[in-house]
């Protein structure tokens, strides 16, 4: 498996070593609430611990992962989780831990994690080329799922018998080293209002028409001879239209600068000398702006983006010429924006609502799916280590199919990949209700985690290439609300929908709910490829308010 770099490598390793930690609390914290309380209601807050800072901070998190050293940001999240868990410890320890302390702990710890992750995929592009994304998004996916099932929920399983302390020691250590490993990542990491550039080996390595993002790839043969030249049209009247904004702009800072000069040496000179200035500065901005993003880039981008999915990778780039870094002004603002851009760009509007639709079918199917397969008197008849096998056979499945998503998209395309894979995952939603059959169950769940990790792997790779760097943060973390805020509320209507119209009810409506959101999908992904996914006017209001 090649390199992707040594910024890379730390980055992996740091996340490798948090999702060990993270498995342990996963399965660990439940096993102390028990110990301490044998009320359903206050065990399950454990839970609600764990998951309510990303309701309540994942906006926050992703604003001000778009203002500073995102690397920072991961090392102080993980010292602050190391250092709580290490207070949780000693208080354990001396027999001084009760439930209500342990909550807290974990309510600590679970802010920590929303900084640490939104900033951790908001920084993986700042460390591999464009083209390396679905790879090295494939390692982290592959990592975190042996981290969390395989390595940290078998530990904590060991920790608890032997040790219970160390249920809360053992993650501290490894969010220390974790933060530790950080420190490789030389350099700064802070997002910069720069466009994405293709490195000079992949230029060489594509050639001038094969350097496209992995999306262009996607049905060459329908492409309109008129997209290149419309999209190098766009581009130059976009470059037009800049270069007539900076030139007023230095009119303005140049008669403001006059003005001041006036006051302080009581004449006009100042003023037309700060007019004229600021018209030449402007002048020198609009050709060097107008001319060399206007003509340069959309001629380049133009002949290389004029393609199928100059849907997707052309969005990041008319998007993110626009887009400034976060400012001074107040992370509600910031916050705004990233609504903003998120709703005014089609595809990622798009597919953030069909994210939130599978992950709310997949809460409410899989919360109910274990009274169908397990016990004497479900349908299934699984015994309960059955079932245990089962969920580990899905959890090989995704880490299959997080190391297999480069290859199937060099194959097929991301488009194609991704709607496959959502396919796949809908439909085998109903195979447990179609052949209940025990043997039936492995295979599928193989199938499940592999098409679940392909499917995850692209998602976050598009995101990141289509969002510009400096709203990269922030609009993730809207996403990312977006698509996972229906999962307490799919859990508790499979509950209700099981008890009212029985168990199959709930799974055949999952599939519905999981082919809608595929078929939502498929509008924006095979739609006419000349048709941008964000309104330029849309695009530029967003800009413009920042």
């Amino acid at each position: 498996m090649p390199s992707l770099g040594r910024a890379f490598t730390f980055l992996w390793s740091s996340t490798a070593l948090s999702n060990v930690a993270d498995g342990v609390l996963k399965v660990g914290a439940p096993l102390l609430a028990v110990s301490m309380t044998r009320s359903p209601t206050q065990v399950s807050l454990v839970g609600a611990a764990v998951t309510l800072p990303w309701l309540l901070f994942a906006l926050h998190a992703g604003a001000i992962a778009d203002r500073t050293d995102r690397r920072r940001i991961m090392v102080l999240a993980n010292a602050a989780r190391a250092g709580v868990l290490v207070l949780g410890g000693v208080l354990a320890l001396s027999g001084a831990l009760d439930l209500w302390g342990m909550l807290t702990i974990l309510l600590i710890s679970g802010v920590s994690e929303v900084f640490a992750d939104t900033s951790a995929q908001s920084v993986l592009p700042m460390t591999v080329p464009a083209n390396r994304l679905t790879a090295a998004n494939g390692r982290v996916v592959s990592a975190q799922m042996i981290g969390n099932e395989f390595l940290g929920s078998p530990l904590a399983g060991f920790l608890v018998t032997l040790l219970p302390v160390a249920v809360l020691g053992a993650p501290a250590l490894l969010y220390g080293a974790a933060g530790v490993l950080l420190l490789g990542m030389r350099g700064d990491y802070a997002p910069r209002p720069t466009r994405p550039r293709a490195s000079t080996e992949e230029s060489a390595e594509n050639g001038a028409a094969g350097g496209a993002p992995q999306l262009a790839r996607e049905g060459a043969e329908d492409v309109p001879r008129e997209g290149a030249r419309e999209s190098t049209e766009d581009y130059a009247r976009e470059g037009a239209l800049e270069s007539i904004e900076s030139a007023r702009e230095g009119v303005r800072e140049g008669a403001q600068e006059g003005a001041q000069d006036d006051v302080r040496e009581g004449t006009s000179q100042g003023a037309r000398e700060g007019a004229q200035a600021g018209a030449q500065e402007g002048a020198k901005e609009s050709s060097r702006e107008g001319t060399e993003e206007g003509s340069h880039e959309g001629t380049e981008e133009g002949s290389r983006e004029g393609t199928p999915e100059d849907t997707w990778g052309g969005a990041r780039e008319r998007t993110g010429k626009s887009a400034q870094p976060a400012r001074a002004g107040g992370l509600g603002r910031d916050i705004r924006e990233a609504l903003r851009y998120l709703w005014a760009h089609r595809f990622l509007r798009t597919l953030a609502i069909s994210a939130g639709m599978l992950n709310t079918a997949s809460a409410a199917y899989f919360g109910v799916l274990v009274l169908w397969l397990v016990g004497p008197g479900s349908r299934v008849g699984l015994a309960p280590e059955g079932y245990g096998l089962m969920m580990s056979a899905l959890a090989v499945g995704s880490v299959a199919g997080s190391l297999v998503a480069e290859r199937l998209t060099g194959m097929l395309g991301e488009g194609r990949t991704l709607l496959v894979a959502w396919l796949v995952s809908a439909l085998l939603y109903l195979v447990p209700v179609l052949v209940p059959v025990a043997w039936v169950l492995y295979p599928t769940a193989v199938l499940w985690g592999v098409a679940g990790g392909a499917g995850n792997v692209l998602v976050v790779s598009i995101r990141q290439r289509v969002i510009p760097s400096t709203l990269l943060g922030r609009v993730n973390s809207a996403y990312r609300l977006v698509g996972m805020g229906g999962m307490p509320v799919g859990a508790a209507l499979g509950g209700v929908l099981g008890e009212i119209a029985g168990l199959p009810a709930v799974f055949l409506g999952a599939a519905g709910v999981a082919l809608a959101a595929v078929g939502l999908v498929w509008r924006v992904a095979r739609g006419p490829i000349s048709m941008p996914l964000t309104s330029d006017h849309s695009v530029r209001r967003t800009s413009a308010s920042v």
